[in-house]
């Protein structure tokens, strides 16, 4: 029987959201926010909950909810940080009447609460919170243990971080048996209520071309850096063209995105020319591959112009060059028993998608082979904008969805 919910149970959890809303997390900054989790853990009765610093002021939260025996392990996971809001101020420039003008207002308007961080990730981890703290105040006893782990740096909008320490720092919890091995994950990514059994991988590519700087009057004693990148520019694009045509995905498409360049002096032919890329790959890709694949066109188009290259991959996580890509069936078991439950609720999101960016369920899987979903209510479009918001309607979906599923899925058979 698919449980009820009563206004004073949506209600705080709306309460949690804009609280979460409230306390500014950019990436670096985490702790505040990661106390208000801790507290909130505590408060919906969790057996265990632990704050540590994977490095200092760094922290992550994880929870563990002990169950009867027999049933299976859960894991909820997120991210406590954000991007940043530089560009928040400039978008409601004129607006300053405007309760969303504040990016920590947490403000409900037209029907969604507004705010950095709506979406990415605390609409997804106030809905973890009110989920627990309905079972526990129904006195519901599930029979696996449901665990919870909230991590930092995540985001890599903040120059030096982003690399995935607070993941890292939970995998090695799990390995030193502190905190129980997961059978199944859901992470509270944006989603639009869909379940997303599939992402892409990405890697970062920096690409400094060096020619030879000369006098504008005298370009025969210069080597055009930025013509090679030029010409470089070209292939990249014929390559987007290409993977897009060989793509066979159902849910995913490869990227190829020159992201930016930059070359030029002052009435010079230009002697440096940089240019980042950003490669995203399907499941089944392989990030060596693909970067060779990158590095050969470099070649072709650089290599006869004189110019020398060399190319960085600065954005690591659980590969030298970047994150892999992950997938797992969408019949997995799991997978079927969150999208029966969300069609009770809301059959008109009852569907699955590919996850179109980058989050960190590739570090459980390569470790320890844990199987997992994207699950949350918001749009990834909005999010990183200064119009991130959330729908309170699915937020409310979000959170009755997740806590049926918690129940079923935990008191489902090991």
């Amino acid at each position: 029987m698919t449980r009820t919910f009563d206004p004073a149970e949506d209600a705080l959890a709306l309460e949690l959201f804009q609280a979460a809303v409230a306390v500014p997390s950019v990436t670096g900054r985490e702790m505040e926010y990661a106390r208000l989790v801790e507290r909130e853990l505590h408060q919906a009765g969790a057996d265990e909950v632990h704050l540590v610093e994977v490095a200092p002021g760094r922290p992550i939260v994880w929870s563990l909810t002990r169950g009867s025996g027999g049933g299976q392990n859960l894991l909820v996971i997120g991210h406590l940080d954000t991007v940043g809001v530089d560009d928040w101020a400039e978008h409601w420039t004129g607006e300053a009447d405007d309760l969303r003008a504040d990016p920590f207002s947490g403000a409900i308007v037209d029907g969604a609460v507004w705010g950095r961080g709506t979406g990415d990730v605390k609409g997804g981890i106030s809905a973890t919170l009110a989920a627990m703290r309905s079972l526990q105040a129904s006195g519901t006893q599930l029979q696996g243990d449901l665990l919870t782990a909230w991590v930092c740096d995540e985001e890599s909008g903040e120059p030096g971080l982003g690399r995935s320490l607070g993941m890292l720092g939970l995998v090695d919890v799990i390995k030193r048996g502190e905190l129980p091995r997961p059978d199944f994950a859901v992470y509270v990514e944006p989603t639009g209520l869909a379940v997303s059994p599939a992402q892409i991988g990405f890697f970062v590519a920096e690409i400094a071309i060096e020619g030879r700087s000369a006098y504008f009057c005298h370009p025969e004693q210069g080597i055009d850096a930025l013509k090679a990148g030029q010409r470089l520019l070209v292939e990249l694009w014929e390559l987007e063209e290409r993977l897009q045509k060989e793509a066979t995905h159902p849910l995913l498409k490869p990227v190829l995105l020159a992201a930016s360049m930059r070359a030029g002096e002052h009435l010079s032919i230009p002697g440096k020319c940089a240019i980042t890329v950003l490669r995203c790959i399907l499941p089944g890709e392989d990030l060596g591959v693909a970067a060779r694949e990158l590095e050969a066109a470099i070649a072709r188009a650089v290599d006869e112009t004189g110019a020398t290259w060399h190319v960085e991959y600065p954005a690591g996580r659980d590969h030298p060059l970047g994150g892999t890509a992950g997938e797992i069936p969408g019949d997995h078991p799991a997978v079927q028993q969150l999208l029966d439950v969300l069609g009770e609720f809301a059959p008109e999101k009852k569907r699955v998608t590919g996850f179109n960016t980058w989050s960190e369920l590739p570090l459980l899987a390569g470790e320890f082979g844990t199987p997992g979903v994207y699950f949350a209510a918001g749009e990834i479009v909005s999010c990183h904008t200064p119009r991130e918001n959330v729908p309170v309607d699915d937020y409310l979906t979000a959170f009755h969805v997740l806590t049926e599923f918690f129940q079923r899925y935990c008191n489902t058979p090991r």
